[in-house]
């Protein structure tokens, strides 16, 4: 289980709006509690590290911002507790793609931009023993 705060659903919700037709992408920072609820407290929104013409489908986080963010998370007593991006003109259903590139324990937030305008927004977690696929994440709103 995830918990987010409503302005930072929506400063997702704009970040994908903003990149539409492209993927947008960018950290979740915060805690994660005894009872393993996660509670996300920063968003760090990336330029997608991707090639221009693949990133409307694609997103890629690059080594460079993946240090900052770790860097940022500590100096904040938080940790990188998940990612987010956007699938324009598509569900916010996780793709095979997602899921070759996921990493277990992490919370994995999706968008959908539907021309122009975000809708649906979900959250996936690998499953940790064997990476077969993605179990979708509650959300809790605060």
């Amino acid at each position: 289980m995830i918990k987010l705060y409503t302005i930072l659903v929506e400063a997702i919700r704009q970040e994908g709006e903003k990149t539409y037709p492209n993927e947008c992408c960018g950290f979740i920072l915060g805690q994660i509690k005894e009872d393993g609820v996660k509670e996300a407290e920063t968003l760090i929104p990336i330029k997608n590290a991707r090639e221009a013409e693949e990133q409307y489908h694609r997103f890629e986080i690059g080594p460079e911002d993946f240090i900052k963010a770790d860097n940022q998370a500590r100096k904040e007593n938080q940790e990188i507790i998940g990612f987010y991006h956007s699938h324009p003109d598509h569900p916010a259903y996780p793709s095979e793609y997602d899921r070759e590139h996921a990493l277990p324990f992490y919370s994995y937030i999706i968008v959908s931009v539907d021309k122009g305008t975000a809708s649906a927004i979900t959250s996936w977690e690998l499953e940790a023993s064997d990476r077969s696929r993605f179990i979708e994440e509650k959300i809790v709103w605060q």
